[in-house]
C-alpha cells in the first residue's frame, strides 16, 4: 500500500518519500536511523558553511564536503547492487547510484537554501541548479561534477542511438512521484537479480500504486509471482499484459506461458 498520496509525495522532500517507500519494501529498513543520519549531515554542512554567504561558493563547498571530505561516490564496481538503491546502505557505505546520491545531496542543498532541483534525464538522475532562467548548471550526482548540455546530448545518443532527439523537456524539474517510480524500478531490478522476490513484489505493488494498470509493470509482477510459485496469479498478470499490448514482441511467448501456467494445479499460499 502506498504510504502517501501523489500530492503528499510531491510536496515533501524527495528523500522523505524514498524513506517511506523503502520502509514498505524492506520491513527491517531503519527509517528512524536514516532520518537521524540525514539530520546530522545537514547540521554538519550548515556548521561548516555557515559563514559563506555567496550561494555559488556555498554550493562549491557542499560539493567538496559531500564528495571529497565525506567520501560519497558512485559505485563503479557493483553499480546494480541493491545496496546502492537503499538509503541506509548508501549512508553506511557512502556509495550509491545517481538517484540515491542525488536525493541525499538535494536534501542537504535545500537545507543550505541552494536553488537545486531534481531532473529525471532519460539516461540518469541529474541535479539542476537554477541561478536564474538564463543561468542554469547541471550536476552529475554520481561524481559531483558539472556537466554541459553538450555532454548530456552525448549521453542521450549513447543511450538511444545517433538519431535521438534532445528535447528541452528532458531538463525540466520532475515531480517526486515520477522520480520515485523510476527509483522503484531500479530497486526492483536489483532485488530480482539478487533473487529477493518477496521484496521485489513489494516494489512492484508500490509502482502499481503510483501507476495503476501499467501493463509492463503488471507483466513484471507476473514474472515475480511465477518465481514465488504463485502460478495462477502470474497467468492473470500475463494475460492482462497480452490483452493490453497484443503487438508487443513478448506477447506471443507469454501466451504459451499462460497456457502452461493454467495447466498447473492451483496452490494456496
Amino acid at each position: 500500500m502506498m504510504p502517501f498520496n501523489e500530492q503528499d509525495l510531491n510536496q515533501m522532500p524527495l528523500v522523505d518519500g524514498a524513506i517511506a517507500f523503502m520502509a514498505e519494501v524492506d520491513t527491517d529498513f531503519p527509517a528512524t536511523w536514516v532520518q537521524l543520519r540525514l539530520t546530522q549531515l545537514a547540521q554538519e554542512a550548515e556548521q561548516t558553511l555557515m559563514d559563506e554567504v555567496n550561494p555559488r561558493v556555498r554550493l562549491d563547498g557542499l560539493l567538496r564536503l559531500f564528495y571529497r571530505e565525506w567520501g560519497f561516490q558512485g559505485d563503479q564496481q557493483q553499480y546494480f547492487s541493491s545496496d546502492n538503491a537503499f538509503l541506509d546502505k548508501v549512508l553506511e557505505r557512502r556509495k550509491g547510484i545517481p538517484v540515491s546520491l542525488g536525493a541525499i545531496f538535494l536534501y542537504l542543498a535545500k537545507h543550505l537554501e541552494l536553488p537545486v532541483e531534481n531532473v529525471g534525464f532519460p539516461t540518469q538522475f541529474l541535479l539542476k541548479v537554477m541561478w536564474s532562467p538564463d543561468d542554469i548548471q547541471y550536476i552529475n550526482p554520481f561524481d559531483g561534477e558539472f556537466v554541459s548540455t553538450h555532454i548530456l546530448r552525448g549521453w542521450l545518443i549513447g543511450h538511444r542511438g545517433p538519431f535521438a532527439e534532445f528535447k528541452p523537456e528532458y531538463l525540466d524539474a520532475q515531480k517526486n512521484n515520477i522520480i520515485l517510480s523510476r527509483w522503484l524500478t531500479v530497486m526492483k531490478s536489483a532485488l530480482l537479480r539478487e533473487e529477493l522476490f518477496t521484496d521485489a513484489l513489494r516494489c512492484s505493488d508500490l509502482a502499481l500504486a503510483l501507476s495503476p494498470g501499467d501493463p509492463h509493470e503488471i507483466r513484471d509482477r507476473g514474472y515475480i509471482y511465477q518465481q514465488l510459485d504463485c502460478l495462477h496469479a502470474a497467468a492473470v498478470d500475463y494475460s492482462y499484459f497480452i490483452e493490453q499490448c497484443p503487438e508487443d514482441p513478448a506477447a506471443d511467448l507469454l501466451k504459451l506461458q499462460v497456457d502452461a501456467l493454467y495447466e498447473e494445479p492451483l496452490t494456496l499460499h
